[in-house]
């Protein structure tokens, strides 16, 4: 049973104008490329074989998930491979995007969110007494200092923070959200280990130089964890792959990456996440556009690619 999938999700809020406008070959619009472009390569293959009334010895299965964009921790293609087709797929593509690459490294990450609380006061009359976003501020500058492997490449970012009531309040309560990401198990472990110590060390930092009075305490939530893993470059699904692209003239170029193909490859089921085709630019904004030049090499190799390995 072979499966090929793309996500719905998009990472724009409710509400977001999504009106797509065209120029030409160029469309412009929240989530054009990531992943309507996907949406519509998967579509194209369903046309392209009920027309064709082609016949595949195995099972394809066409899935449209949700869950894979921010904190969805890829919900929809956990309940794919956990649930509703548990040990039932052999085979995984993801049509994510646009271009013409191929993930085969799954990048894992662990997702945060740590809350900060004490008691709060004025800040004036209850001067001296520990403070959340003062601690959450030590947690800040030791994860600045982390030094993490270029190869593989690891990360760490805080990427929200919030907290605090007035300027003349000492805040009762502060938050960050933190990502930390690594295709390597290890590296990505060790990162995650040094977040944790780094947040217990600024509460216990910050409620020392006030005496104790207070004091702070942190929670972290986790709120996502993307598994690692690989599909190797000698596997028949990546060589296959590779091969379908030189046969329309190009190479798809091997990459890493953070997909739905994350779940099944650290399974161990046989997984690549294809780009769509076409070219696409300022993916997560706003602005993202789309340009369909060109862009049916990337349909015609989704097809193609799932003829040859349902089978």
């Amino acid at each position: 049973n072979l499966v090929l999938a793309a996500h719905l999700d998009t990472v724009f809020p409710e509400g977001t104008n999504v009106k797509v406008t065209r120029q030409g070959d160029l469309l412009k619009g929240p989530g054009i490329g990531d992943d309507c472009r996907g949406l519509a390569v998967v579509l194209g293959v369903i046309q392209a074989l009920r027309n064709g009334n082609v016949r595949t010895p195995g099972t394809i299965t066409f899935v449209a998930d949700t869950g894979e964009e921010g904190l969805g921790d890829l919900r929809g293609t956990k309940n794919l491979f956990h649930d509703s087709l548990k040990e039932q797929i052999d085979k995984f593509i993801s049509v994510d995007g646009t271009g013409l690459g191929i993930t085969n490294t799954g990048v894992g990450s662990y997702r945060y969110r740590v809350t900060f609380k004490g008691p709060g006061g004025h800040s004036f009359g209850a001067f001296g007494m520990a403070n959340p976003i003062q601690a959450m501020g030590r947690a800040i500058a030791k994860i600045d200092t982390f030094e993490v492997p270029a190869n593989p490449k690891t990360t760490f970012n805080v990427g929200r923070v919030g907290g605090g009531t007035s300027v003349n309040a000492i805040p009762f309560e502060a938050w960050m959200e933190v990502d930390m990401r690594s295709a390597d198990k290890a590296s990505l472990e060790a990162v995650h280990t040094k977040f944790k110590a780094a947040v217990q060390e600024a509460v216990e930092e910050e409620n020392r130089r006030w005496n104790n009075r207070g004091p702070v305490t942190a929670s972290p939530e986790l709120v996502g964890v993307r598994p690692a893993g690989n599909t190797p470059a000698d596997s028949p699904v990546v060589q296959t792959a590779v091969a379908v692209s030189k046969i329309f003239g190009f190479n798809g170029k091997l990459g890493e990456g953070s997909t739905d193909s994350n779940v099944p490859m650290n399974l161990g089921v046989p997984a690549v996440t294809i780009g769509g085709g076409g070219m696409g630019t300022g993916a997560h904004s706003l602005n993202e556009a789309f340009n369909t030049r060109d862009s049916w090499l990337g349909t015609q190799r989704a097809l193609l690619l799932a003829v040859a390995l349902a089978r």
